[in-house]
């Protein structure tokens, strides 16, 4: 469950009444898109509507059957998300903001290479490039349509490649459990070799190349590994 201290307010106004929730603003985009996918406990700081939550002023139970035809609260939250707005004080606004900023940057970082150098951007580079091209970050749109904006900004000043490489490994039999969870994800095909070795072979952006090769030497400093 969101505390009192990081939620933030999804108001509704209707029939002259304002009806508010306090919610967890990292979670209103997934609620949004799917709201079975939001365990509804971690969603909200508390399972009640009120007129003002600030005073803790609740409406009767006439009013919400009234205004909403239900009194279940995922029903209610539905439609006051759907319908309603999200109210962020200025702070509020500042911090979800820099948290979805520095997820864009952390994924352009970790998926796209400078087409010459086949090496990843440093953080800092898309930054100040993010910084320059005056790319305004909004707090609840969609990650993924933030980023391919971002993208689209980001090109014309400094070059951005998004490919994909094919990694082959060849991992001791005693770190395949930890190995194999890292890899999964990226997998293509898989086996056990004569000498107790797990193979496998993994596809991945290639801005990962390092971080997941570095992951891999730490479960074992045996490893074989190469490019494909």
């Amino acid at each position: 469950m969101v505390s009192l201290d990081n939620s933030v307010l999804a108001r509704l106004e209707k029939g002259g009444k304002r009806y508010e929730l306090l919610v967890d603003p990292d979670m209103v985009d997934d609620f949004k898109n799917d709201p079975e996918s939001v365990n509804l406990d971690d969603f909200l700081a508390m399972d009640e509507v009120f007129h003002d939550a600030k005073s803790g002023e609740r409406p009767t139970e006439e009013a919400i059957e009234n205004t909403f035809a239900t009194q279940d609260i995922l029903q209610i939250t539905k439609i006051i998300l759907d319908k309603g707005s999200i109210q962020l004080t200025t702070n509020q606004r500042k911090a979800i903001v820099e948290r979805m900023r520095q997820k864009i940057i952390h994924h352009i970082h970790s998926q796209a290479v400078d087409p010459k150098t086949k090496s990843p951007h440093p953080v800092t580079r898309i930054e100040l490039a993010l910084d320059e091209s005056r790319y305004s970050v909004d707090p609840f749109k969609k990650l993924e349509l933030q980023i391919k904006e971002a993208v689209d900004k980001l090109k014309p000043l400094i070059p951005l490649s998004f490919e994909t490489i094919r990694l082959a490994f060849k991992i001791p039999g005693t770190g395949y459990g930890t190995a194999q969870r890292i890899l999964r994800q990226y997998q293509v095909k898989e086996g056990w070799l004569e000498d107790g070795s797990w193979a496998c072979v993994v596809e991945c952006p290639a801005g990962m190349k390092a971080d997941i090769i570095g992951l891999i030497m730490k479960v074992s400093s045996q490893t074989e590994v190469k490019e494909m």
